[in-house]
């Protein structure tokens, strides 16, 4: 079991009456650039907040880096689906970068220079470096996402939770980004979640779908058994056929009436 980032036993999570995950298993090994797809309200809000130690399972047990979710929070990075702030509010791209290096004890806003050498070598990593001194209220969307991933890896974690990390960003800055991505997932396990399949790009290793169950699938393939885990469809209710333009691949989906 330590060869894994993190894993789930039989675990049910339920709001009340209203199940959000049922007798869900899954088994990550570490190293995984693993993309978790499904439809909103399935359930990958959850999975989140449960590997996060934000909620406890009902049934099951929930394992991170051999940890439980609260001891192995600060070896992981979390970057939020929302993360937009007040406009006025005067925070610089570096002081938001610091606040991934918070810690108990932490005289903020006064930093030692181990934490502001730690926070610019963050933002020179996600290519922000130059905007250091700049209001963050005047960067693109694109630009800071970058900077909220720095922040995530401020801590050093050895594990990167993301939510949505391209809602909101162009096609150009989306493709960027998952450069990037690829490119962390070379030194530590990514996790990144969403309801769009077209994340799944050349840098995947692998796949989750959730959608109250969860299925794994150890290569990062567009599939009909992948449609029906995330839609909860018969495999063949709704034929797919790939159609690839050079990498990544795309789906269409043509109906049995031709439309």
């Amino acid at each position: 079991m330590d060869n894994l980032a993190l894993s789930l036993e039989d675990v049910t999570f339920r709001y009340g009456e209203t199940p959000a995950l049922e007798r869900a298993t899954l088994r990550v090994p570490r190293g995984e650039f693993l993309a978790v797809l499904g439809p909103n309200g399935g359930g990958k809000s959850t999975l989140l907040k449960l590997l996060l130690g934000l909620l406890r399972p009902q049934n099951g047990s929930v394992r991170v880096l051999g940890q439980d979710p609260a001891q192995a929070a600060r070896r992981v990075g979390y970057m939020p689906q929302f993360t937009t702030q007040d406009r006025a509010f005067p925070i610089s791209v570096l002081q938001t970068a610091l606040l991934g290096r918070l810690a108990p004890g932490c005289r903020w806003p006064w930093w030692p220079k181990a934490d502001r050498d730690a926070a610019m070598a963050c933002l020179e990593r996600t290519g922000v470096a130059h905007l250091a001194d700049r209001p963050l209220a005047e960067l693109s969307g694109g630009q800071r996402q970058r900077v909220f991933v720095a922040r995530a890896l401020a801590g050093e974690p050895e594990m990167l939770l993301l939510d949505e990390p391209t809602a909101s960003v162009d096609p150009e800055g989306r493709a960027s980004l998952h450069d990037l991505f690829g490119e962390l997932a070379k030194a530590m396990t990514v996790v990144l979640v969403s309801h769009d399949v077209a994340v799944v790009s050349r840098h995947v290793t692998s796949v989750c779908c959730v959608n109250r169950g969860v299925h794994f699938h150890p290569r990062p393939e567009i599939t009909l058994e992948l449609f029906s885990h995330m839609y909860n469809c018969q495999p063949g209710s709704c034929p797919v056929e790939l159609i690839a333009h050079g990498v990544p691949h795309r789906v269409l989906a043509p109906h049995k009436d031709g439309a």
